[in-house]
């Protein structure tokens, strides 16, 4: 356990060492964080400390349409695949996102490390993330009052921006929770219009995620839970913050609702376990607040499926 940890510890000295401060808003690089709204059937997304945790072999795909109805609006769509080895202590991952809104596409392609440790109830990962992130503006594709600007006569230089993240994850039959900071590097641009990577305890994003079970009846679960996305930033706190309720019925049918106050919405979640390796879900977020008179919603679908027999109807995972 200990040397799995060591190259870890070395990284977060390292990055510490080499801190910027005072960086300015306006020389920021920042891509942003997917928002997806069935984030609890693929908890790679949030966590990497996440993988391994189904305990087989499971792939996951999604496709987002952010914002339906406005002109440029997000596109996303994800891929991944994690499972535990043999040991079942270490556990690989995988985990692919490529977006698109107005003329600017990126994609993020990162690798999960997992270590399970097994408790009297329930097990405890630690998990790493490597990759990086490839953004890219077209600005050719804009309609200009002036053609012949100059700024806008090209594309944009793509921004390669490598970089690591972390996190921790605690799950037995009954509950769940987890920490996680997506990137511990950030980057700006400098004076000269070149890119530099620097480190800052003040700009990580944690984000907290916790959830539970009540079995109401035979037939009939529960599943409440949470997730908030806040740093030590005074510009910004809390950047998300979800509540979520999930009926199980049958063990066949999720059927839940969420509340984010960040992007005021509410939404609309329903998932069939079509057979006990594959799933399938379907998702709209309703705008109640500014984006109420601009936007007609998102809507997200998923897929997925598990390799094995471990997960059965019998037995299934609920986290």
């Amino acid at each position: 356990m200990k040397s799995h940890l060591i190259p870890f510890i070395i990284f977060l000295f390292i990055t510490a060492r080499v801190s910027c401060q005072g960086v300015p808003d306006s020389a920021k690089i920042s891509l942003g964080y997917p928002v997806y709204s069935q984030y609890l059937q693929n908890g790679l997304v949030i966590n990497p400390a996440y993988a391994g945790s189904r305990g087989v072999l499971s792939t996951f795909l999604s496709y987002r349409v952010q914002w339906m109805g406005t002109s440029g609006s997000p596109l996303l769509q994800s891929l991944s695949l994690h499972t535990p080895m043999k040991d079942d202590k270490v556990a690989l991952g995988l985990l692919a996102q490529f977006m698109q809104y107005g003329v600017t596409k990126s994609t993020s392609i990162y690798g999960d490390y997992a270590y399970h440790i097994r408790l009297r109830n329930g097990k405890v990962s630690f998990g790493l993330k490597a990759g990086t992130d490839i953004s890219n503006t077209d600005y050719t594709g804009l309609l200009l009052t002036d053609s012949g600007d100059p700024v806008f006569s090209s594309n944009d230089k793509p921004y390669v921006l490598p970089n690591v993240g972390t996190g921790v994850y605690y799950m037995n039959d009954r509950i769940f929770a987890g920490l996680a900071i997506p990137a511990l590097l950030h980057y700006k641009k400098t004076a000269g219009g070149k890119t530099q990577v620097y480190h800052s305890f003040k700009e990580y994003d944690f984000v907290i995620s916790a959830g539970g079970l009540v079995e109401v009846s035979p037939i009939l679960k529960i599943k409440p839970s949470i997730l908030i996305d806040f740093s030590f930033q005074k510009t910004k706190r809390v950047t998300q913050f979800d509540i979520n309720t999930n009926f199980i019925i049958a063990d066949l049918v999720w059927a839940g609702a969420s509340w984010r106050s960040s992007e005021q919405v509410v939404v609309g979640i329903v998932q069939v376990q079509i057979n006990p390796q594959l799933l399938a879900g379907l998702s709209y977020d309703y705008p109640y607040g500014r984006m109420h008179s601009f936007s007609k919603g998102s809507s997200e679908f998923i897929l997925r499926y598990e390799f094995g027999y471990k997960i059965s109807a019998s037995n299934p995972r609920y986290f």
